[in-house]
């Protein structure tokens, strides 16, 4: 008989939990069966006590399984599902591209994204700042969507993982929300309820990253790397750096512009160059559409080049609601602020330092993110023009260029943004972007 107590109990005492009575658990996490307050016990046992890593594989596909997973056969797919997510950061944009980057090259991307997190922005809240576009559709939608423009960026439905969706509400308000092994199981659980092929993680390192250190991004990133392949999903993890803006800008409209630019090859910041096709040739290896990464990346670098990629993104756009010329008339659909001028330097110098998570609280301030789950976004405040580490800068000339829409508010993110870049008097020593490949 099953005894959620018991379970409980098993983990307090630091023993082994099988494999039943982690399905049991999650089972009663479902129909309600299994109280909140247990929910939570269960979740603190297992922040002291930790996860071996069967239970870790048990825990990800038990939360898998609670709900609806995906099932591509008999769509008749022409290539390999395959899909990206990333631990998050400042001016990560990536998905925007890497989605129909993969998809020209013969993939498909099935991609349930997630909305911004504290300082961190979210894929469908960029989306979102797209006139008419769909994040919330039902499942024959995004198949179709998928299948005809290979690739929809969507939020999770109700039906997928929705034992993770009652945990992590828990965790949320248990101070269990740090355990490696529960944001394994939470990242995983959604992702290969897609029913994947080959998965590829970035997980973030730096001043702008979800993990606080070197060290707990990358036991994350082997712990991903471990259960997902240990869950049958071919999995590569990339450690990236997060202690600048990854893209040139941070907010909603303004990220989608940068992303549509970067599509058309009108404007691609290096670094995002480097991470997006650097996450995206680990896929084309992967799932067979590449032989190696050279290969890999220059397929990439083609589809980019020869504008097939845009025209994915295009499809993807006009597939769930949004303008059928949005690549070529961007500028005029996205929200733009009221003020957008710059914020300048107060002294000559090197870029030395960059807080990029302050730079986040900056668009978060302006109402470019949430302080609380329930708050309204103003899509067109952000961040633009941001300088880079290292940067030679006079004084009097701009770190940034910020979108606000009143006066007090861009004086105050001005204030921040001067306070997250420190400059100095020598160059510092270039960071990489990439710090290291794992797999399991």
């Amino acid at each position: 008989m099953f005894l959620p107590q018991e379970v409980i109990r098993q983990k307090r005492e630091g023993l082994r939990l099988s494999e039943e009575d982690i399905y049991s658990f999650i089972q009663g996490v479902t129909d309600g069966s299994v109280a909140e307050c247990q929910v939570g016990a269960l979740a603190m046992a297992i922040y002291f006590q930790g996860m071996e890593m069967d239970e870790r594989i048990a825990l990800t596909k038990a939360m898998r399984d609670s709900g609806m997973t995906m099932n591509w056969d008999n769509e008749g797919l022409k290539g390999p599902i395959i899909d990206k997510h990333s631990t998050g950061g400042v001016g990560d944009v990536v998905s925007l591209m890497l989605g129909p980057m993969l998809a020209a090259c013969g993939g498909y991307v099935p991609m349930i994204s997630g909305r911004g997190l504290g300082h961190t922005g979210g894929t469908l809240d960029k989306l979102d700042s797209i006139p008419g576009y769909q994040t919330s559709v039902d499942e024959d939608t995004f198949r179709k969507v998928v299948k005809e423009a290979g690739v929809a960026i969507v939020s999770q439905t109700g039906e997928l993982a929705p034992a993770d969706k009652r945990i992590y509400a828990i965790r949320d308000v248990t101070a269990t929300v740090e355990s490696i092994d529960l944001i394994t199981a939470s990242i995983l659980a959604k992702k290969l309820a897609e029913g994947l092929d080959s998965l590829v993680m970035d997980v973030k390192v730096g001043s702008g990253a979800f993990m606080p250190t070197y060290e707990a991004s990358r036991e994350l990133a082997e712990s991903i790397a471990k259960v997902a392949t240990g869950a049958g999903v071919k999995t590569t993890v990339l450690l990236t750096d997060m202690s600048e803006c990854l893209a040139s800008s941070a907010g909603n409209a303004v990220e989608v512009a940068e992303a549509v630019q970067f599509l058309t090859g009108e404007h691609r910041t290096p670094r995002l160059l480097e991470v997006t096709v650097a996450l995206a040739a680990e896929l084309l290896v992967s799932s067979n559409l590449a032989v190696d990464l050279e290969e890999a990346r220059a397929k990439l670098m083609d589809v980019l080049d020869n504008g097939k990629a845009a025209e994915v993104f295009g499809r993807m756009v006009a597939g769930l609601g949004g303008p059928e010329d949005f690549v070529q008339r961007y500028a005029e659909y996205l929200p733009k602020a009221d003020i957008i001028k710059p914020v300048l330097a107060e002294q000559s110098g090197f870029v030395a330092e960059i807080n990029a998570r302050d730079l986040g609280l900056a668009v978060v301030k302006m109402k470019g993110g949430r302080a609380n789950p329930g708050d309204a976004l103003d899509y067109s405040v952000g961040l633009s023009q941001v300088c880079a580490l290292g940067q030679s800068i006079e004084a009097g000339q701009p770190l940034a260029m910020i979108h606000a829409n009143s006066e007090e508010s861009w004086e105050e993110a001005a204030r921040m943004v001067r306070g997250a870049i420190t400059m100095g008097e020598k160059r510092p020593e270039a960071l990489p972007t990439i710090y290291e490949r794992i797999t399991a």
